[in-house]
């Protein structure tokens, strides 16, 4: 490949080695008129700020800066994953029923559990859930089912996100399966391991660990599954597939590691789209693996010896006997996980960590102009990942409202489902916000809070 320079350094270095003293040197034989003046080109941007510069160019009105997170969250999806995802081989697809005729989207799914289960460090995924919440229940009724010698408790901290939990008890309710809440420190804001010895010898079947919770903070995820552990008890792992890019893998989770690994998908290339459609994802150990519900895509080779993709293990009661199904899970949400799987593909290990040090950086950023707000405090003191409660000097119905009117969506208001954080926000910044957004967003906020009511 010839040398092409790019820099003013590597036009300096062709000029010394052809012996020419400058450009003007370099291009004499070209009439001045002729000659075009240097290019006054602008830094380069990468594609996510290009495409927010050429919407602001077209007048395109952005729906606002988003600062929501709670379990949905806005990230640069590259143009790439659609564009490919958006083919009529994969768009029209539904069920790979026929294997024969169904390679290409059967070996993108096999190549979507291949890289979950190493983001997870488990040994197998499916392919795949509705989403985080039913992936949740369903990962709860598969430990239960493989734990029953130990009894049929469930233990669940109230940080976990409060659909997810609503789930879980809708579908656990009468199946004989006990669900207990455990409390979170409201210091810390996430469950400390000593409150736990009140549970032991309680045929506790498993325990979920959300990681990090619904408020951002970081659980003891090494101390809460070595608790279970001892106690004979499965570890759950909820876990936001993005902070795997910097965190532990639930694999390597304490002495021994989680059992089960599920959580939402739609941080990997879903877009936000009103709420839909996600997926969820849901991985196990090996030994867990008949357990499992939902489709499990295959490897193998055929008579001739040449590699091909099958759907394998299926447990849904449209392919077996309905009273030895171990779910009634009845889509894949195939679409979303083959989106999933380019988006991965394309973020590769270094790309999704660099993307979780953004959200993470963003957050502190957040974090710290925030509260040099007079009257804004933070919750809790537990470390946290890119979600951060905050509590406002005012009520945060109206607080959020005017933000929302302003072109701020300011926060989740968290009295919805926790009463006792009254006036708390919980306010999240991804890899999408730039320090001018920060900036504005508390420069919005202030002004909000010093306006007189009435």
């Amino acid at each position: 490949m010839p040398f092409i320079p790019h820099t003013p350094a590597d036009i300096a270095a062709m000029l010394q080695r052809i012996g020419a003293p400058d450009t003007d040197t370099l291009f004499d034989e070209v009439p001045a008129e002729l000659r075009c003046p240097p290019l006054q080109l602008p830094p380069a941007l990468n594609e996510m700020a290009v495409t927010r510069l050429m919407r602001e160019r077209a007048g395109a009105k952005p729906g606002g800066l988003c600062f929501i997170g709670a379990g949905a969250y806005e990230h640069h999806i590259p143009a790439a994953v659609w564009e490919i995802a958006s083919r009529g081989e994969f768009l029209t697809a539904y069920t790979p029923y026929q294997a024969e005729a169904s390679q290409g989207t059967l070996q993108v799914l096999y190549e979507f559990q291949t890289m979950m289960a190493g983001l997870t460090g488990m040994d197998a995924a499916n392919a795949s859930m509705y989403d985080g919440a039913s992936a949740l229940a369903e990962a709860a009724l598969m430990a239960v089912r493989a734990n029953e010698g130990k009894g049929r408790k469930l233990l669940i901290p109230t940080s976990v996100h409060p659909h997810y939990r609503q789930v879980v008890h809708t579908l656990t309710r009468y199946q004989g399966i006990e669900v207990i809440e455990i409390p979170f420190d409201p210091v810390e804001g996430r469950v400390l391991p000593g409150t736990l010895t009140q549970y032991r010898g309680r045929g506790v079947a498993a325990l979920i660990v959300p990681q990090p919770n619904f408020f951002g903070i970081l659980e003891e995820a090494d101390e809460l599954t070595d608790w279970a552990k001892q106690e004979g008890a499965l570890v759950i792992g909820l876990v936001n597939p993005v902070t795997l890019g910097l965190l532990a893998p639930p694999g390597a989770w304490g002495d021994g590691g989680a059992d089960i690994a599920c959580g939402e998908g739609q941080p990997l290339g879903a877009p936000l789209a009103s709420g839909g459609p996600y997926f969820g994802f849901l991985c196990c150990r090996q030994e867990l693996l008949r357990q499992m519900p939902g489709r499990i895509v295959g490897r193998t080779v055929d008579a001739a010896g040449n590699p091909g993709f099958i759907l394998t293990l299926q447990a849904r009661e449209q392919h077996i006997r309905r009273s030895r199904a171990t779910s009634n899970i009845c889509t894949n949400q195939g679409i979303m996980t083959i989106a999933a799987a380019i988006h991965l593909s394309l973020l590769g290990p270094e790309g999704l960590a660099r993307v979780a040090a953004a959200c993470h950086a963003n957050t502190l950023a957040l974090t710290s102009q925030l509260l040099e707000i007079p009257g804004v405090t933070r919750i809790f003191t537990g470390p946290g990942f890119h979600e951060v409660a905050l509590r406002l000097p005012k009520p945060s119905r109206p607080v959020l409202a005017q933000l929302a009117r302003l072109g701020i969506q300011g926060g989740y208001r968290l009295e919805e489902h926790y009463p006792k954080l009254s006036r708390g926000i919980l306010a999240c910044a991804t890899e999408t916000r730039t320090q001018a957004d920060i900036d504005h967003y508390a420069a919005t906020l202030t002004w909000v809070l010093n306006v007189k009511e009435g």
